[in-house]
């Protein structure tokens, strides 16, 4: 029911930016919480950030590099990424905390994936 579509990643210079975006839809639906998580290639998913109200988490490796911002109006998040490392090339996730109205019942959901590509 709850759809979430990731956008904006590609191929980036080390030290360079990129701001990710995911849009959430669905119908009578409240989201709690909304986060990104990433995966490398024979690795495992692992956190980068969430937002909960005006309140934030983060990955101890991406602390004081990547920004987690959230647009309610629109059911956006976004993850703004600065002095990217190459250790960041991953297939980011978007995930959100969704409480369906009419059975007052929360659920994850997630995305489909976008790719980060860290390369001179």
């Amino acid at each position: 029911q709850v759809q979430l579509v990731e956008s904006g990643g590609g191929l980036v210079q080390p030290g360079g930016s990129l701001r990710l975006s995911c849009a959430a839809s669905g119908n009578r639906i409240s989201i709690s919480a909304m986060g990104w998580y990433r995966q490398a290639p024979a690795k495992e998913r692992e956190l980068v950030a969430t937002i909960r109200g005006g309140s934030t988490n983060y990955a101890d490796s991406v602390k004081g590099r990547f920004t987690i911002s959230r647009d309610n109006a629109k059911n956006t998040v976004y993850l703004q990424m600065s002095s990217i490392r190459p250790e960041d090339t991953a297939v980011y996730y978007c995930n959100a905390e969704v409480k369906t109205i009419w059975t007052m019942t929360y659920s994850n959901y997630w995305g489909q994936g976008t790719q980060v590509t860290v390369s001179s």
